[in-house]
């Protein structure tokens, strides 16, 4: 069992930064891919990042290569996404996942766990 708790949200104007954070319990963090996802007002939710279990091998969307990176740090048991040159439509609820897996995963489907979100909302 893993449970994810995320902080770093917030109301930024468009063109600036943010830097989530999403904290791990539970045993065997190292073993899991994580991911960040996000959802929209009226829209589904979408992949944004995702990282395997080392952090050696990473997934971005289209939409945010280039602005977003993500990062792990095992022995702290956390994930981040560094968030730069926010657009407005970045605005969303933003989650942290876990996928009971070493490799990388991509689509929300195959997460296990998941927080409870921080909003994200970046004026224009």
């Amino acid at each position: 069992q893993v449970q994810l708790v995320e902080s770093g949200g917030g109301l930024v104007q468009a063109g600036g930064s943010l830097r989530l954070s999403c904290a791990a319990s539970g045993r065997f963090f190292s073993s899991f891919a994580m991911g960040w996802f996000r959802q929209a007002p009226g829209k589904e939710r979408e992949s944004v990042a995702t990282i395997n279990w080392s952090g050696g091998t990473t997934y971005y969307a289209d939409s945010v290569k280039d602005r977003f990176t993500i990062s792990r740090d095992n022995a702290k048991k956390m994930v981040y996404l560094q968030m730069n040159s926010l657009k407005p439509e970045d605005t969303a609820v933003y989650y942290c996942a876990a996928a009971g897996t070493l490799a990388l995963r991509i689509g929300s489907n195959e997460y296990d766990y998941w927080g409870q979100g921080t909003q994200v909302t970046v004026s224009s």
